[in-house]
């Protein structure tokens, strides 16, 4: 691997602005980077993700890395240490909006996958460049799977270079409170919508939540909460809407999100409603993605042969691995949540250097990630593994 050219092109991706629906740029920056690599397939999907395909000599399995393109914009009233889109490079980390979160990643896999034999691995090595992962987890990898199905998938979210074999999923859940409008100078004959919200929140965040070795507590935060009419000029609001967003834990289900919540005998005689939150998201090729808002935890047991050849990978690439997971919610929501297909994930960083102020990428863990990447690779793929 040429690693100037790695750090390179991670300056180009973090100078090129890619907020969720904007991706077009830089995914057409990364087919260029996929061809000037010799990618042997490169093509851009519906939704408008980059796919890169580089074929071993011999036929085997296909391993997918997926990293998002898709950044956070920058938060008004935040300020940059930083030009957040300058791609500087100071005492050895490299800063701007995505460097982290998770354009480095990505850079590393590109010329990770480019790098290897292909004389020495069977099988395929597919890299995804996918759309719209800040507000839609797994939405469009799931276009881009139906088209390869992969054996193996590898996320390349912050892992502070260790191997993540599970992750939070999320469920975004709407309740919403019903009352009686009258002119706020005689509130008696009204029913305050938001004063009964008052009362399902304080009974909802009285519910008991799991707790998983792996990932710790299952979350419960309430996001917003909003009346109508709004603004409320005169008038006693008939009606009152909050969000949640709910962290869940391996196994856990829609009814185990809301959580009995309509069924609360606390709440029996408050006309509310609570459901999981429907999203339409569409992307800068017009393609429209629709959703129910429950992306599912996942575990992959440290026993199977994906994580140990991972692992043998990471350590004949001269890392340290430790077993870790993700506290977040990521793509692999939908690879291993849904889809079933062993996943693990790995990624330089940490969860705390995404959507910061001066978010920022180490060089050194950088160029460790691609050679993370490399070793994973001529691992799963370099050898008789099968599963």
């Amino acid at each position: 691997m040429n690693k100037q050219s790695l750090i390179e092109l991670t300056q180009r991706l973090v100078r090129q602005q890619s907020l969720s629906g904007e991706e077009g740029p830089v995914t057409q920056l990364i087919v260029e980077e996929m061809k000037s690599l010799g990618f042997d397939k490169v093509w851009v999907d519906e939704n408008g993700s980059a796919v890169g395909v580089i074929e071993g000599t011999k036929p085997g399995k296909t391993i997918l890395f997926d990293a998002h393109t898709d950044t956070v914009g920058i938060a008004p009233g935040s300020v940059w240490t930083k030009e957040p889109f300058g791609g500087e490079i100071i005492d050895g980390y490299l800063y701007g909006r995505g460097a982290a979160d998770m354009k480095g990643a990505l850079a590393a896999m590109l010329h990770a996958a480019a790098s290897v034999d292909r004389d020495r691995i069977a099988g395929r090595v597919v890299v995804s460049a996918s759309v719209l992962e800040e507000v839609y987890e797994g939405g469009a990898l799931k276009t881009v799977m139906q088209a390869v199905h992969p054996d193996f998938v590898v996320i390349g979210e912050a892992s502070n270079l260790n191997l993540v074999h599970g992750g939070r999923g999320r469920a975004e859940i709407h309740i919403e409170t019903i009352g009686k409008p009258a002119h706020s100078s005689s509130p008696h004959l009204g029913v305050n919508a938001v004063h009964l919200m008052m009362k399902v929140v304080e009974a909802v965040e009285k519910i008991p939540l799991g707790e998983h070795p792996l990932l710790g507590p299952a979350i419960l935060a309430l996001t917003d909460i909003i009346s109508e009419p709004y603004p409320g000029y005169s008038v006693i609001p008939s009606r009152c809407k909050v969000t949640y967003d709910r962290r869940l834990l391996p196994g856990e289900t829609v009814e185990d999100a809301l959580g009995g919540i309509n069924s609360l005998p606390a709440l029996k005689d408050i006309p509310f409603k609570a459901v999981i939150a429907q999203g339409e998201h569409r992307s800068y090729t017009g393609a429209t993605l629709t959703c129910t808002k429950f992306f599912p935890a996942w575990e992959l047991d440290t026993r199977h042969p994906f994580v140990q050849m991972a692992l043998k990978g990471l350590r004949e690439a001269g890392l340290s691995p430790q077993l870790s997971a993700y506290r977040f919610c990521t793509n692999a929501a939908y690879s291993m949540g849904q889809a079933g297909v062993p996943t693990v994930g790995f990624g330089p960083g940490t969860e705390a250097d995404a959507h910061v102020v001066d978010e920022r990428l180490s060089l050194e863990a950088l160029e460790k990630a691609a050679e993370g990447y490399r070793g994973i690779i001529q691992a799963v793929l370099g050898g008789e593994f099968l599963v």
